[in-house]
């Protein structure tokens, strides 16, 4: 048998390190970071407590590891010429992006949701979650500025609070809720045009 080159020993590592990212996903998300512990994460991996210790110093660490790289790819879709502004067309394709990993990652999201309604855990990834939002709640309260709503502010809130709704009420009954419906009657409300009334996409920047 002829020796691994680097990039399958890359790939296994790579391999490792997610089989860990997602166990500990799904155990933090369903017991809590608390009550979920590092033999616990290493037992439903199936590996050693010493091989998680080589990806990840502390189980802190794994779970600013897993909002970090979360937050990565549901951001991704924000504003997809970095250009600072929002456009109608950008809009609906984060709505649409919202909606599909919403639906493929769950237990991400469930995790998420938990760590914001309990402060202790909110603390230890605080920093990581503001560096995310922070610059999407500008672009965004600009948006709606832009487009002359009345109160840009509580439109922003107003939009995310129907996302967030949303997703909260999916995750814990997602059989009593079907994502595509929702996804056309936010589509029905968002993006509009500066009048207020709903905005022809077609051609749109």
């Amino acid at each position: 048998m002829s020796p691994r080159t680097s990039e399958q020993y890359e790939e296994i590592r790579e391999s490792k390190r997610k089989l860990i990212l997602d166990t500990a996903c799904k155990l933090f998300a369903n017991h809590g970071f608390y009550d979920t512990s590092i033999s616990m994460i290493t037992k439903t991996a199936g590996i050693s407590k010493g091989l998680i210790y080589n990806y990840f110093e502390s189980k802190e660490q794994l779970l600013k590891s897993l909002v970090f790289e979360g937050l990565t790819e549901f951001h991704k879709n924000f504003d997809l010429d970095h250009d600072g502004i929002l456009s109608h067309k950008e809009l609906k394709i984060y709505i649409d992006e919202y909606f599909n990993l919403l639906d493929k990652n769950r237990e991400f999201w469930k995790l998420y949701f938990a760590i914001i309604i309990q402060p202790p855990v909110l603390k230890l990834v605080e920093k990581e979650m503001m560096e995310f939002s922070a610059p999407m709640v500008v672009i965004l309260f600009n948006y709606f500025k832009d487009n002359n709503y009345e109160d840009p502010q509580a439109e922003m809130e107003f939009f995310s609070a129907i996302l967030s709704g949303i997703a909260i009420k999916y995750l814990n009954a997602p059989e009593y809720f079907h994502l595509d419906k929702l996804k056309k009657k936010i589509l029905s409300l968002y993006p509009n045009n500066k009048n207020g009334s709903t905005t022809n996409l077609i051609g749109e920047k």
